[in-house]
């Protein structure tokens, strides 16, 4: 992973340059491998350095004579998808400020099939979450929440029906000054000691400072870790819990504002870690001005992570309500690269 790289050189600044760079399949191709073997090619099959470029961009390994993709072993595996639709998918939904959904991606990239797009997004969301992420510190704070399900009358708070329980964490800015730092969502199945203590475990860096409200579970929780603990009874205090833990519900309400706003309350309790994970990569780089740089960053993850199969992503027979196969069955996208066409608005006729 490059720890300087630079708009222009490393990765494309702009949608311009995007299609500049990659005009074609060919293109995409020669950048995978770039972004994979930047220090020289290595067979994943037997380490062997030794190798011959051939004419369609794959290598010839000298030591066990495969013959080696630049996307062979990663989430680009074996697709029948063109990567100029991947490298276009990747861009919207690293650029946009709000991402994009599957169905405005197949609107966009012209795909014949709902299941393409949904499929390509869910890879990409996939490789989102770097294992050796550095844990969150200093003052965090936690708390959980729900979403999603159908509102019901009399039913209210922890105990409300057709909701997924979710956990937050984020960092206070140090030193009393305003702001937030880092962030982190995960579904739970209930907030009892024993999952409360998992999550922390795995997301909040010991000699943290842990603020939560007076939930029983958190003592609990934090028992005989190196975290400390600062509970607040909201009850008692006779203020809001917003006002009390205003980063993590500002967390909330923005992850409920996206995925109410941008996928328009469809991502559905069996794929929700997922779109949560997207969220904090997002927010996570919130203050990053070269959003270039996220499309770099998604792609690296993407040479690393090896092949996601489509049974893999579903949870679920049907990834939504809609028709995986649209009507008039379904085809292979096409890739994006097109011939230059002399403007067909003057030669077109008419």
């Amino acid at each position: 992973m490059f720890e300087a790289p630079v708009a222009g050189v490393h990765y494309p600044g702009s949608l311009a340059d995007v299609r500049g760079w990659f005009p074609d399949d060919a293109a995409c191709l020669d950048y995978l491998d770039w972004l994979r073997w930047r220090e020289g090619f290595v067979c994943p099959g037997c380490a062997s350095v030794v190798a011959w470029r051939l004419a369609d961009g794959r290598w010839s390994c000298g030591g066990c004579a495969r013959r080696v993709s630049a996307t062979a072993g990663t989430i680009f595996h074996r697709t029948r998808t063109p990567l100029t639709v991947w490298f276009e998918a990747a861009w919207l939904m690293m650029t946009s400020k709000n991402g994009t959904s599957a169905l405005n991606l197949q609107r966009v990239l012209g795909l014949g099939s709902y299941q393409t797009a949904w499929a390509i997004a869910h890879r990409f969301r996939a490789v989102m979450v770097v294992p050796s992420r550095e844990k969150l510190a200093g003052d965090v704070e936690v708390d959980e929440t729900f979403i999603g399900g159908k509102n019901k009358p009399g039913e209210r708070g922890r105990g409300a029906a057709g909701k997924v329980m979710v956990v937050g964490a984020i960092e206070r800015a140090p030193g009393g000054r305003q702001g937030f730092g880092r962030a982190r969502l995960a579904v739970i199945d209930n907030a009892q000691a024993e999952t409360l203590r998992a999550f922390v475990a795995d997301n909040v860096a010991g000699g943290s400072l842990v603020i939560s409200d007076a939930l029983s579970s958190y003592p609990l929780a934090l028992k005989g870790t190196d975290c400390e603990h600062d509970p607040i009874n909201v009850k008692r205090s006779g203020l809001k819990a917003h006002e009390l833990l205003p980063g993590v519900h500002l967390l909330f309400s923005l992850t409920k504002r996206w995925l109410e706003g941008t996928h328009q309350g469809a991502a559905g309790p069996q794929h929700l870690q997922s779109y949560l994970d997207e969220f904090i990569f997002r927010f996570n780089r919130r203050t990053s001005r070269r959003r270039g740089l996220l499309f770099l960053r998604l792609l690296e993850r993407a040479v690393e992570t090896g092949p996601i199969t489509y049974r893999q992503l579903v949870a679920v027979p049907a990834p939504t309500k809609r028709p995986i196969t649209p009507p008039g069955g379904r085809s292979l996208p096409r890739t994006l690269a097109q011939p230059r066409l002399d403007r067909p608005w003057r030669t077109g006729g008419g």
